[in-house]
């Protein structure tokens, strides 16, 4: 029987589940358990979610856990944080449906959560939430790509606004390829 936990964090993984990808080892009588389970796990779980806010975007197999934990991935289609409620709402299901699926015969651990903050900024609220972060900006600009780096400041309508040595640069929005967040390095 899985032991169900809603989460909010994710950590690294031996194997992704989504679409075609090898076969982790596992160690024990469990590696052989794995075969196939790619398409049939996020088929179960995205079943699970349909009708609700949420949509499944990824599944792990963090299979150097003993148990095996199976992290099921969750995000709001509307941009909202997801919270631990909407995770244990999908939690429960999702571990009855594993179970009446029979398609796992070890031992795992369930685990709902987001898929946490990515690297890359997209929404308003992402340019918001990072202002005075060191980001990468990726644009195209006399056909060419070209990356600058600097502190962010945010964005508007027209342009991405970047605080690079003391000095504000303009870059405007229709150039930007890509804006994500960076280590900082001393040179920024």
């Amino acid at each position: 029987m899985p032991q169900s936990s809603p989460n909010s964090s994710t950590e690294g993984t031996d194997r992704e589940l989504m679409g075609s990808s090898p076969v982790a080892e596992v160690p024990g009588s469990v590696g052989p358990a794995l075969a196939g389970l790619d398409a049939a796990l996020m088929e179960l779980a995205r079943g699970v979610t349909i009708g609700s806010e949420l949509t499944v975007v990824g599944i792990h197999m963090l299979s150097h856990r003993i148990p095996v934990t199976i992290q099921v991935l969750v995000q709001r289609a509307d941009g909202v944080d997801v919270n631990l409620d909407e995770c244990a709402n999908v939690s429960a299901p999702l571990g009855e449906a594993l179970e009446a699926s029979g398609l796992l015969n070890f031992a795992y651990v369930l685990e709902v959560s987001s898929p946490g903050i990515g690297e890359e900024l997209a929404s308003d609220r992402d340019f918001t939430s990072f202002r005075g972060f060191p980001v990468a900006v990726l644009r195209h600009s006399d056909g060419a790509e070209q990356q600058r780096e600097g502190l962010l400041l945010g964005r508007d309508e027209s342009m991405v606004l970047l605080n690079v040595r003391g000095r504000t640069v303009r870059i405007p929005r229709e150039e930007v390829l890509r804006v994500r967040l960076i280590c900082p390095t001393d040179d920024s």
